[in-house]
């Protein structure tokens, strides 16, 4: 059945307000959650005591409800609540909303919230100044979809999550290969054949490079980001100087070092790879050029990308709660780096140059992953 035959029906006669609220224990724990952007799904925030949170009253959410972020969802905040946080909470600039079962499947919604046209028409009916942009409730009900019946919803959704676990697949399996990869030079690195390493302040090994382009609010800007958890940079939204307030950015290179502030505790810091060659960052995004003469790019991108280093990093960081930690970049460049022999920053190098078989395995994975929004668009012209 093509589109064309669904009807238009506006998300109000579809979806109803949860208001189930919870009146919070000072003594017990609870789950918040958050709604990641650009849909990627709904997660756990942090299990928090009731002591800790000022209100003693939350939002409670059920799994299967779909929810949104009021600042966000013009960027794509959007999901349904997973089984695993059934019965969290949530703040209030986190709406959620039961699906009507006779006429709505909430994967259906899950998966159109992920389509550029979703989200697009999320944003034009978002309303604020440049920091306190929101999407409001009653306009977001207001949104009309296209709604085939029930079957079909359901055999759109089995389309999709059968290609999307497919994908899936080919990215664990790149996850797991490039990890082995990543665990032997890192092993190099602690080879007592090389001699023991030279602590070295950052400073010594890279220089940081400040925004030096003036934005241009009617030009378009390519931006790239930091994966946490030692996933590395990726090429991210192409956005006009008038979406962003950045007066200034740094357009990075290949080769360089960068991170985000507010993530390198995390495990968001990397060597800029070539597919981000040239792109753009925002001042909260430090750069830094390597001085190759004393440390190789592969030997930082192996050492930042271990779990065992991010809690030192962590150490630098300065803030009043974990989660506002921020990593200024002073205090990066006092940060004191193992500095291996260069006998041993070869031999890794080396060995990440024999693994590049890899990178085809990664690409074919990214290929696949860059299939789903055309897919997801054929998906709800009914093409699929």
């Amino acid at each position: 059945m093509n589109a064309n035959g669904w009807p238009l029906v506006p998300l109000g006669d579809l979806l109803t307000r949860n208001e189930h609220v919870a009146t919070l224990s000072p003594t017990e724990e609870y789950r918040e959650i958050t709604v990641r952007l650009w849909g990627n799904g709904v997660v756990l925030r942090r299990v928090v005591a009731g002591s800790e949170i000022a209100s003693a009253r939350r939002f409670q959410v059920s799994a299967g409800q779909f929810i949104m972020s009021r600042i966000d969802a013009r960027n794509g905040a959007m999901g349904v609540i997973p089984a695993d946080l059934d019965g969290a909470i949530v703040t209030n600039d986190f709406p959620s909303f039961n699906a009507n079962p006779s006429r709505l499947l909430p994967e259906f919604l899950g998966w159109l919230s992920k389509t550029r046209i979703f989200v697009d028409a999320c944003r034009s009916v978002s309303e604020g100044t440049t920091n306190r942009v929101r999407l409001k409730e009653d306009k977001f009900l207001r949104l009309e979809i296209r709604l085939p019946p029930l079957d079909e919803q359901a055999r759109i959704v089995a389309r999709i999550d059968r290609i999307a676990d497919k994908i899936d697949e080919a990215q664990s399996l790149r996850i797991r290969a490039n990890e082995d990869c990543n665990q032997l030079c890192r092993a190099i690195l602690r080879d007592d054949r090389f001699g023991p390493p030279t602590p070295t302040p950052m400073r010594e090994l890279v220089t940081w490079r400040k925004p030096h382009v003036d934005v241009v609010a009617t030009d378009p800007y390519d931006f790239a980001g930091v994966y946490c958890f030692g996933r590395g940079g990726f090429r991210g939204q192409t956005k006009l100087g008038t979406d962003f307030a950045y007066k200034r950015l740094t357009q990075s290179r290949a080769g360089e070092f960068v991170y985000p502030k507010l993530m390198a505790w995390e495990g968001a810091l990397a060597v800029v790879p070539e597919e981000c060659d040239g792109l753009y960052v925002s001042p909260e995004f430090p750069v830094f050029t390597i001085n190759e003469d004393r440390v190789l790019p592969e030997v930082l991108d192996v050492y930042f990308r271990s779990p065992a280093v991010w809690p030192l990093v962590s150490g630098s960081s300065t803030g009043t709660n974990v989660r506002r930690r921020r990593l200024n970049p002073k205090n990066f460049l006092n940060y004191e780096f193992p500095l291996p022999a260069r006998e041993a920053q070869v031999t890794l190098r080396n060995i990440r140059r024999k693994t590049n078989d890899l990178q085809s395995l990664h690409d074919q994975s990214a290929q696949l992953e860059a299939l789903l929004p055309s897919i997801l668009d054929r998906a709800f012209r009914g093409e699929l």
